[in-house]
Formats: C-alpha cells, structure tokens, sequence
C-alpha cells in the first residue's frame, strides 16, 4: 500500500512531532487541521507544516461540532449528567472527518498525535486500540468509540513514546513547537467558565433544594449544570462534616449532598456500547478491567451484558460513577469495549 498518510495537526507539539517521526519512516505526509470552532488555532498549524514542508488542509466542521459536540454538552449537563466532549468530537468530528477527507485524496493512512497504540488481535480478527507505553499521558479512553473502518488504518506514532523524550528531541530538532503548552482541557471554552458558556447559549438555571439522603431540605443550590458526582468544593453548606454531590435529579431540580462513604459504588449500568476487541455481544459475562474517568485506576469488574447496555460489578468500591462519563473495558491493556455510565437503569444488588 501506498505510503501517504494524512495527519491531523493542531499546531501543537504532539501532532508536530508525529510528522517529523512519519516522514522519517518514509511516509508522505499531508496535514489536516479541523477548525471547529473560532478559537481553533489554524495559524500555527499552518506554522508548523510550512516548517516541515508539508501541505495543509484547513477543514472547517465548525457547524458539525456544535451540533455532534456543542449541543451534547450543554444538554447532558441540562440533565444532571457529566459528560466527556472529547470521546464524542474523536468518534463523530475528527476522525470522521480526518477519514473521509483521507478517501477523497487516496490516502490510506490516517496518523493523529495521539498516545495510543493499535493492535490487531488474531482471535477475534478485530483492531482495537491499546494503552500507551507512558501510561501518565495515556490516551486510549477517549477513543473507544472509533469504529473498526477507522481503526484499520490508523497510525499513533507517539504510542511507543513518552512526552518527556518528545520534548527533548522536539528541542535538540528546532521544532516551533517545542515549548509550546499543553492544550486546555474543553478546546471551545478558553477560559473553562462552562457555567457561563452554558448559560449563554440556553439561559440562566434555576436555584432549587439541596437535600440530604432522607430528602430533608439542607439548603438551595445555584442551578444544577454548576454540580458533579462527587463534588464537595463550592456548595456553600455548613452541616457539620464534609458532604458531596452524590445525586443530581433534573425532574425535581434536586441535588442531593451525602457523606464521603455515600460516594462509593460497586455497581452501575452503561450504555451504547461500541465494542473494539472483542466482538458485540448482548448476552454472556466477562470479567474485565475498567476505567471510569480519564485519570482513574483500572478496576477488575465482572460484566454481565444484556439487550442495551451491560451491568458491572466491581470489585474494589469506586469514588464518584458519574453519568454521562466514559467506562472502557481493557482485557491485556487493550480495548474491549466501552459505553457511556447510564443514571436511569436500576441495577440489581448482586450480578444477575
């Protein structure tokens, strides 16, 4: 097969990096950036593939990105659930979009800067992705949801890396990126004020009661997008111990505030399911490893799967399983399968 490969580039040093590693291995390199929004930063894109001498693609999916990523999450947040705007923008915006484009020109490879690894597992004959080799910048959770079409062509040429020999090479080479910072955590809000960005495109939430775990008044919170799973910061209470968000009800416009023990959890339901190693199933158990946050520790959990969704039950009680977030399933390190942590399902209190 033809060696060109498109990479998505952001300016950054990672996706900079990545092309200078690509060309050496002797790949023609053509970059894409995805302008998704008015903060996107083409021009140094544009920077740093004139540096290298490659040609750049500008994509402009800003209408794509407010619809698929945008409106997902200010509306997830409208109902008391925390979600994860990259898994979503990396399944339905970038690479997407980075493979279609590559169709239209005759590419076959797809490269991101990424710190991922693909495997290929004969026994299933299926493509996954695998945890990086540094681990602290491991990015496999939030690309479970790329498809098997997706998966076969891509290329991670950061997985065997780690950020810190990135850098330093990065220097010693010149790269105009070499110092440049890490991006911020939510790329269409800069200044991470996602209460207000929220209620600028939907308007203003409604105070309404904090409340204990046997539903006594304890208090009025500010409107329920300013609350997450877990949250103890911010809550402006005084009850004589430390309490945390431990439930978010949009119906009754409720938040229910409990003691750190009521925060822990062995059980939960997720949904939509997108499956990568191993092949669908909506019958059968399996006991795998899971992640339920970007920054949480692998926990063995036991997976009953059933017609949408799956249960699981974990075997080391997990601090705040928040709705909305991601739970990817790793078996050897890599990808089984993952879903999105469901608040509506009630789960039965030992593994069916």
């Amino acid at each position: 097969m033809e060696k060109r490969v498109l990479l998505g580039m952001s300016g950054g040093l990672d996706s900079s990096y990545s092309a200078m590693v690509l060309a050496e291995d002797g790949y023609t390199v053509e970059g894409a950036v995805l302008k998704m929004h008015d903060d996107t930063d083409v021009a140094a894109a544009q920077e740093v593939a004139d540096s290298l001498g490659i040609s750049l693609r500008v994509i402009d999916c800003r209408e794509r990105f407010e619809n698929c990523v945008v409106n997902n999450f200010i509306e997830e947040y409208a109902k008391g659930r925390t979600p994860n705007p990259c898994v979503r923008c990396n399944s339905e915006v970038k690479f997407d979009l980075l493979c279609r484009t590559a169709d239209e020109a005759g590419i076959p490879y797809v490269a991101t800067g990424h710190y991922a690894r693909l495997a290929y597992i004969k026994e299933t004959g299926r493509y996954c992705i695998e945890r990086a080799a540094d681990l602290r910048k491991d990015q496999s959770y939030v690309l479970w949801r790329l498809e098997q079409q997706q998966l076969a062509r891509l290329i991670f040429p950061l997985g065997t890396q780690t950020k810190e020999a990135v850098r330093i090479v990065a220097r010693e080479r010149r790269l105009s990126s070499a110092d440049r910072p890490e991006s911020q955590e939510i790329c269409f809000i800069p200044d991470g004020d996602y209460v207000q960005f929220i209620e600028q495109k939907k308007g203003p939430f409604t105070p309404g009661d904090f409340i204990d775990i046997n539903g006594k008044r304890v208090g009025q919170h500010k409107g329920i997008i300013r609350y997450t799973i877990g949250q103890r910061k911010g809550l402006g209470l005084s009850m004589g111990e430390p309490v945390f968000v431990g439930k978010i009800d949009p119906i009754e416009n409720t938040v229910t505030v409990v003691p750190s023990e009521f925060t822990y959890s062995n059980r939960l339901f997720v949904e939509e399911l997108n499956f990568s190693g191993m092949h669908p199933m909506q019958k059968g158990k399996k006991q795998l490893y899971v992640k339920l946050r970007y920054l949480a520790p692998l926990v063995l959990a036991d997976v009953t799967f059933c017609s949408g969704g799956a249960y699981v039950f974990l075997h080391m009680p997990a601090r705040a399983v928040t709705p909305g977030q991601s739970a990817v399933f790793y078996e050897d390190n890599r990808i089984a399968f993952g879903g999105i942590i469901s608040g509506n399902r009630s789960i039965p209190d030992e593994n069916p």
